[in-house]
């Protein structure tokens, strides 16, 4: 996809060589290519900064939208990253206090008392634990993935507004060489 809007000289030639692809990379030249051909009419007298503005909001929300699409989810594994030691900490604490209920009610500090109370503090902090350290893993995981997959969607968008902007400066100077023309030719008369 890179190598095909870098060869690409102009926006045709990128619909060319990216027309099979459907992915967002297809939308992006989808939305560019029917936004100059709604444009084409008015270029001749509104100049090319408008079509660009237009180009580039279209791109922006594109790839906004396809960024939030791939990170749906990613919520809940920072939310389960987050929470779950906390978790672990309050069953930590009840294991606790259930030991020192322990004590005071059987009036020894004996270890057969206090080590099933201590056993569920611990296994809850293991649970909490358990549960955070993949869901922080896979999260950070994700987010760098997304992180590259938008840069990629940003490379793509600029190349096609590069693309564009190409387009319209060969077309300001055909319109200057007819003109050109025209003026000789007038006055050659």
């Amino acid at each position: 996809m890179r190598r095909a809007l870098k060869k690409a000289g102009s926006l045709s030639q990128a619909e060319i060589f990216l027309s099979p692809l459907r992915g967002v990379v297809g939308h992006m030249l989808a939305e560019v290519t029917s936004e100059v051909t709604q444009s084409e009419p008015a270029l001749n007298h509104a100049g090319g900064a408008g079509l660009k503005e237009r180009v580039a909001s279209a791109l922006t929300r594109i790839e906004a939208q396809a960024a939030r699409r791939i990170a749906r989810g990613t919520g809940l594994l920072a939310t389960t990253g987050s929470i779950a030691p906390f978790v672990g900490l309050f069953g930590t604490v009840w294991g606790i206090m259930n030991s020192f209920i322990s004590i005071a009610e059987s009036n020894t500090t004996n270890l057969a008392v206090v080590a099933p109370g201590i056993a569920e503090a611990l296994l809850a902090t293991a649970i909490g634990l358990t549960a955070a350290i993949p869901a922080v893993v896979i999260y950070n995981l994700f987010a760098r993935r997304i992180a590259g997959y938008r840069l990629i969607l940003g490379d793509a968008g600029e190349r096609i507004e590069r693309l564009v902007s190409r387009d319209l400066d060969r077309r300001a100077m055909t319109q200057a060489a007819t003109s050109e023309a025209l003026q000789s030719l007038q006055a050659a008369e």
